[in-house]
């Protein structure tokens, strides 16, 4: 499998900038509403973005000092994690970015052969560094399109 780490690294760093535009452009009522239930806000998907991060930067960094890095899953809780207040979004976005340039900084420091390591993910058939970062944007863009779709589809298709 041959994944292109350069063009993930450079979607990485636009991540927080189109979450932060995107934000920018939701009403304050919007990153509260819970338009169904079991579904989280906007508010609660910013905060997981910002609030996953630093485990996300701690594998980073395992995949760098350690051979074979063993990891075990990141569940969050059943329930969300926690509504997130209009005002609070700005410090979300701000530690979301804040962490997004820690990863990225370390991911500068690694050695072509930590991208040739290959760890152990109990919910994984093949787990290594260049699949973690592609998990990294697809978490990002998973939870940009949840907050999209929350912010704009009308209620009678919201799924």
């Amino acid at each position: 499998m041959q994944i292109d780490t350069a063009k993930i690294i450079l979607c990485l760093e636009q991540s927080p900038g189109i979450l932060r535009d995107m934000a920018a452009s939701i009403l304050p009522a919007q990153i509260t509403a819970r338009r169904r239930p079991g579904f989280w806000t906007i508010g609660e998907h910013i905060g997981h973005l910002a609030q996953a991060q630093s485990m996300i930067h701690g594998r980073i960094i395992r995949f760098r000092d350690e051979n074979a890095p063993a990891f075990v899953p990141f569940i969050p809780g059943d329930d969300a994690p926690g509504d997130l207040p209009a005002e609070s979004v700005s410090q979300s976005l701000a530690k979301f970015e804040e962490w997004r340039k820690r990863q990225l900084d370390a991911i500068r420091t690694l050695h072509p052969k930590d991208l040739a390591k290959e760890g152990s993910h109990p919910e994984y058939a093949q787990y290594n560094l260049p699949i973690l970062l592609r998990h990294i944007l697809m978490h990002d863009h998973w939870h940009m399109y949840r907050i999209e779709e929350l912010w704009l589809t009308r209620d009678e298709f919201l799924g």
